[in-house]
């Protein structure tokens, strides 16, 4: 892996131009292990970043396989720049993808959270596109929000949040998890409708590990067996928890989210 450096040291990778630069940090964990296993990648969800615990969990368990791990922060989240509200599923997937890139890890697994587990699924589609590409091993996909800008939020539009949309651009709803309210904006649906995934099969071309919490309020486990329905039948485990939430961090979830991404390493 070529400029990588010590974990916990960021670094900064300038992704587009003109008005749209922006840099984007993100931290690189060395492979110490002479074997040559894959790179761990890990992708959030909206409104988080690479330093929450799940990210760091599975960067911890990267040192102890000796594997290399890489996390980063999506424009307008944590330590990179950029306005939160200019934020696109597009936008968000090209900065991914210009990280992953810029590393160039011979192959990777990659752990998508939430909105991160629709970036993961977009991103297996550009990587397929690629000559020398990363290869993907595998995908483990935590509380998998695909499609939420237009399955899960826009058929549930109140007509004051319509009405905040056509006049201001975007609409504000109660965060359960930041005294800031999560902002949706025009642009984030539009983008959403042109990365749908859940159109057709989804071909990752890897094994793929779905871990959904039963109790969780913002994704139905509906849309995890859905998102089970566009996948191909083989290679593709969908593990429920019971009395699990959204963000799946207690210490069982941790140790369910890690058992899989080690069971996924050839």
């Amino acid at each position: 892996m070529s400029e990588a450096t010590a974990i916990s040291e960021p670094q900064f990778l300038t992704v587009g131009e003109g008005d749209a630069e922006r840099k984007i940090a993100f931290i690189i964990r060395q492979a110490t292990s002479k074997d040559r296993g894959p790179t761990f990648v890990w992708l959030s969800g909206y409104r988080s970043d690479m330093s929450g615990t799940k990210a760091i969990e599975l960067d911890r368990l990267a040192g102890e396989l000796g594997l290399a791990c890489i996390r980063l922060d999506y424009s307008g989240h944590g330590l990179s720049a950029g306005e939160f509200k200019d934020g696109t599923i597009s936008r968000w997937l090209e900065e991914a993808l210009a990280v992953l890139l810029h590393a160039r890890p011979e192959r990777v697994i990659i752990v998508g959270s939430s909105m991160g587990g629709w970036i993961a699924l977009r991103l297996a589609q550009e990587l397929a596109k690629l000559e020398g590409a990363p290869k993907l091993d595998g995908m483990v996909l935590i509380a998998p929000a695909p499609d939420f800008t237009s399955d899960l939020i826009e058929p549930h539009l109140r007509k004051k949040d319509r009405a905040s949309l056509a006049e201001r651009g975007y609409f504000e709803e109660k965060s359960d998890y930041s005294p800031e309210p999560n902002i949706y904006t025009r642009a984030l649906l539009e983008d959403g409708r042109e990365n749908r995934v859940l159109t057709g099969i989804i071909n990752t071309g890897c094994p793929v590990h779905v871990l959904q919490g039963m109790k969780d309020p913002d994704v139905p486990y509906s849309h995890a067996m859905k998102l089970v329905e566009h996948l191909p039948a083989d290679n593709v485990v969908l593990t429920f928890i019971r009395d699990g939430d959204h963000r799946l961090s207690r210490p069982q979830d941790i140790e369910r989210i890690l058992s899989a991404a080690k069971g996924l390493i050839r």
